[in-house]
């Protein structure tokens, strides 16, 4: 197994980086909370987890042992593939998942794009106990829960003006993986939100 990489990186998307390791390419699937932690001008370490399928290895990517232990924890969940467990961890950073996850919060968990409240209270219910045994939540530079407080903000808004639940968490979203190095306040977000639905 390919437990890490070290190289530079030399491209990224909202989903996806190629780090360099000695001449060799890697092509490593990344959620936005490693986009916004990892160092893009110098050499770079990420911690990887390799998906086997019967049709193709997939590596996905993390900043930190701890996002990928939070990774492996949410793909152990009934239901939850790598690429819904990727998806989770765009919308929320791993420090605000295992803390909404050990307060039995689904309201902040429902508020991530693509978890409705059965998946919510199936993390809940299977990695609770997991989660309460670990260690404690890595320590974190910015308060627990501001930026999840200003996605959560930004939905009720859009829904004041017209959205409906589900397509103001999904616009929000596509906003967030076009800025994944920048932490966007709640008047820019809901504006950009604004600028991206009337594009369609």
């Amino acid at each position: 197994m390919i437990s890490h990489l070290s190289g530079k990186i030399i491209k990224k998307s909202p989903t996806e980086i190629i780090v360099d390791v000695h001449g060799v390419g890697y092509l490593v699937n990344v959620p936005v909370s490693t986009l916004q932690k990892i160092d893009t001008d110098g050499e770079s370490t990420i911690y990887t987890y390799l998906h086997v399928r019967e049709d193709a290895m997939v590596l996905f990517g993390f900043a930190t042992e701890y996002e990928r232990e939070t990774f492996r924890m949410l793909i152990s969940v009934s239901g939850i593939g790598p690429k819904i467990a990727q998806g989770i961890l765009s919308g929320i950073s791993a420090e605000e998942l295992r803390e909404a996850i050990r307060g039995e919060n689904l309201d902040v968990l429902t508020s991530i794009a693509g978890v409705g409240r059965k998946t919510a209270e199936r993390i809940i219910l299977e990695l609770k106990e997991k989660i309460s045994k670990a260690e404690p939540a890595e320590p974190s530079t910015t308060p627990m829960t501001q930026q999840l407080k200003i996605r959560t903000e930004a939905v009720i808004a859009l829904m004041s003006l017209g959205f409906t639940k589900s397509n103001a968490e999904a616009t929000l979203r596509k906003v967030l993986l076009e800025s994944p190095d920048k932490e966007l306040q709640l008047d820019e977000l809901i504006k950009k939100a604004l600028h991206h639905s009337s594009k369609y």
